[in-house]
């Protein structure tokens, strides 16, 4: 892969991380806003939009630090961006993980609504970024 295509690819990735960030704090902040301007007692609703904004603004921070990093790589450059692409598809793989069991238990062992929106509210996040992840290691393993 030449170092232009590389540049631009990565580029995209960071773009379609600050996407999801950025609909993600339009999400959760929506939802919150509904969940209390119409005074609507969902705590599951709650802390699913307050994970999504949260995880959002996360996101939306290190895909902007990130966009002012992008440069140019050689080979070395490569070889540890795909490295470190790897390592965050294991995180997002993780999150789902951690969200679903989160979710699952506190349904199972309590029926606590408010920690079955939040661990779904990190599921869903962890999905999305796993599959954006995902995308970008198909185009950088070639």
């Amino acid at each position: 892969m030449w170092s232009d295509t590389l540049f631009h690819s990565e580029q995209l990735h960071l773009l379609r991380l600050l996407l999801w960030a950025g609909l993600s704090i339009v999400g959760g902040t929506t939802v919150g806003a509904v969940v209390g301007l119409r005074r609507i007692r969902s705590p599951f609703l709650r802390h699913f939009g307050g994970q999504l904004a949260g995880w959002g603004v996360v996101v939306a921070a290190i895909a902007g630090a990130g966009w002012h990093r992008v440069h140019m790589r050689d080979l070395s450059g490569a070889a540890r961006l795909e490295r470190l692409l790897w390592l965050n598809v294991g995180l997002d793989a993780g999150y789902v993980a951690v969200g679903a069991v989160l979710a699952l238990s506190a349904w199972m062992l309590a029926r606590r609504m408010a920690v079955v929106g939040a661990g779904m509210g990190i599921a869903v996040h962890g999905l999305a970024l796993l599959v954006i992840d995902l995308q970008f290691a198909a185009v950088v393993s070639r």
